[in-house]
């Protein structure tokens, strides 16, 4: 038996006639009653009487109406999601986010994304490089977005979309307050505060270590906010990306000698066919203009 089977015997139920029936799904009377014989050599017994004046269902055919008209709803309800889901019409989206992005990078982008497509639910998923590639590699969010301080994996394909420096962020009246910009051989002897989700952590300790410099680790947390408290309240410093929402009573300079810089990647999984709502979201993506790092950061030296 096939959906029309199902169909036409409905139709039949619904107006006790054949021709009726056929009228109403479009269909000869011959080819409706084809069909409906075609069904009950299917389950094996007559489902309907058939009398000139007046055509009723057998036992067996109003034991199997509620089946066949269950039947009939699921398929009519997935049609329905189906189209819905295909128009972008209550299509969910999970986007990874690296949770040291700063959110005021990505207002704009969600903002315009919003307005344009209404029917897409987003869900912002946050986490760190590591546990967004094994969520994106399992199919358990759809797009991310992160940095890494080493190459991402073959098996990702990844499209950059914009660069931002490291900066480094001390409280009000520090020494470091004077200066322009801060080369990392001035960091010496200094309370570190280490913030334990930054992807170039490592890295940074590196250049440290590379130019004699020892920092005093004072304390640790997953937690930006935390940090950048700690770091006004005046237990240490830290480095931070140059686009992070800095809260009031942080100074920032940029980190010189060397520079860093990380870039902010939109990361997929190489050869996945992309649903609408995820092709979507990637073309906007690509399509948005990111404002370009050298932001003059001497002009907003203090976030009070």
């Amino acid at each position: 038996m096939d959906i029309h089977h199902i169909r036409y015997f409905l139709a039949v139920c619904e107006t006790r006639n054949f021709t009726r029936a056929g009228e109403k799904c479009n269909v000869t009377q011959p080819a409706l009653s084809r069909a409906i014989q075609q069904l009950e050599d299917e389950v094996g017994g007559f489902l309907f009487r058939r009398e000139r004046n007046l055509t009723h269902l057998t036992d067996l055919g109003a034991l199997l109406r509620p089946r066949f008209q269950q039947i009939l709803d699921e398929v009519t309800g997935v049609r329905q999601e189906a189209s819905r889901f295909l128009c972008l019409e209550n299509a969910n989206l999970k986007v990874g986010v690296m949770c040291t992005i700063g959110p005021r990078r990505f207002t704009g982008l969600l903002a315009d994304f919003n307005r344009r497509q209404q029917g897409i639910q987003l869900q912002l998923v946050e986490g760190v490089p590591a546990s967004l590639s094994q969520l994106l590699e399992a199919g358990e969010i759809d797009v991310a977005i992160m940095a890494s301080s080493n190459s991402f994996p073959e098996r990702f394909d990844v499209t950059p979309l914009y660069r931002e420096r490291f900066v480094l962020a001390f409280p009000n009246g520090h020494r470091l307050a004077r200066n322009d910009n801060v080369a990392i051989s001035e960091l010496d002897g200094e309370n570190y505060l280490r913030r334990l989700n930054c992807e170039y952590r490592d890295y940074l300790a590196g250049l440290c270590n590379e130019r004699g410099v020892k920092l005093r680790i004072s304390y640790a947390s997953e937690r930006e906010d935390w940090i950048q408290n700690m770091v006004s309240g005046g237990l240490g410093i830290c480095f931070i990306p140059e686009f992070s929402a800095v809260i009031p009573g942080l100074q920032i300079r940029p980190v010189i000698d060397p520079e860093v810089w990380r870039e902010v990647s939109l990361v997929v999984v190489a050869g996945r066919r992309f649903s609408p709502a995820t092709s979507t979201f990637v073309n906007s993506v690509k399509a948005h203009s990111w404002p370009e790092s050298g932001i003059d950061l001497s002009a907003r030296k203090t976030a009070a």
